[in-house]
């Protein structure tokens, strides 16, 4: 099971980057799949959610109308399309994937945005 981040890196505040999750061993439509970030001195955090019973989202309030996490099941991958970047969203950015029967979610080894101001 192997979860690959990529799409992140340095943008200007207002910018938009695209990252994307490719994900091997399991099938991302069956699972719940997530984004996290965590920026330096800070906790991780929430950041989008995809259920895998009927495509629902849920999003963290910082991120609403700005930032759309999707899902392509023909190339079992997630994506986080970020837009309006603040200097507040710098963080390292993880995909995780979970499901119900499983003791512990999956985790990619996380990709760098940085928002200039």
């Amino acid at each position: 099971v192997q979860l690959v981040e990529s799409g992140g890196g340095l943008v200007q505040a207002g910018g938009s980057l695209r990252l994307a999750c490719a994900a091997s061993g399991f099938t991302v439509s069956s699972f719940d799949m997530s984004w996290y970030r965590q920026a330096p001195g800070k906790e991780r955090e929430l950041v989008a959610q995809i259920f895998n019973t009927g495509s629902s989202t849920n999003y963290a309030e910082s991120v609403k109308g700005r930032f759309t996490i999707s899902r392509d099941n023909a190339k079992n991958t997630v994506y986080l399309q970020m837009n309006s970047l603040e200097p507040e969203d710098t963080a390292v950015y993880y995909c995780s994937g979970g499901i119900w029967y499983l003791p512990r979610s999956y985790w990619g080894q996380g990709t760098q945005v940085t928002v200039s101001s």
